[in-house]
């Protein structure tokens, strides 16, 4: 398993602890690129990440959305934490 694989599994176990669903989806919309997003559905929140993108672009997708999201009282591995923290 590569560090990136590693890393995303950590921000999708974050995101569960958070209450948050990640799906792995194969987003095929004609002349729409997306790499996914955070949905509210329904009073809960989901995390889709288009099956079809990179590991790091996953990665990506998953910060953006886990950095909406009130983190100082939730533990978060230090390396985690300066990702969504931007260092």
């Amino acid at each position: 398993m590569t560090h990136d694989e590693i890393t995303l599994l950590q921000l999708e176990a974050l995101a569960d602890r958070l209450g948050i669903q990640v799906r792995d989806e194969n987003i095929n919309l004609d002349d729409i690129s997306s790499s996914g997003g955070l949905c509210l559905v329904e009073g809960s929140y989901i995390l889709i990440l288009n099956s079809k993108t990179t590991v790091q672009e996953k990665i990506q997708v998953a910060i953006g959305a886990l950095r909406q999201f009130d983190l100082n009282d939730v533990y978060v591995k230090p390396a985690i934490r300066a990702l969504l923290e931007g260092r």
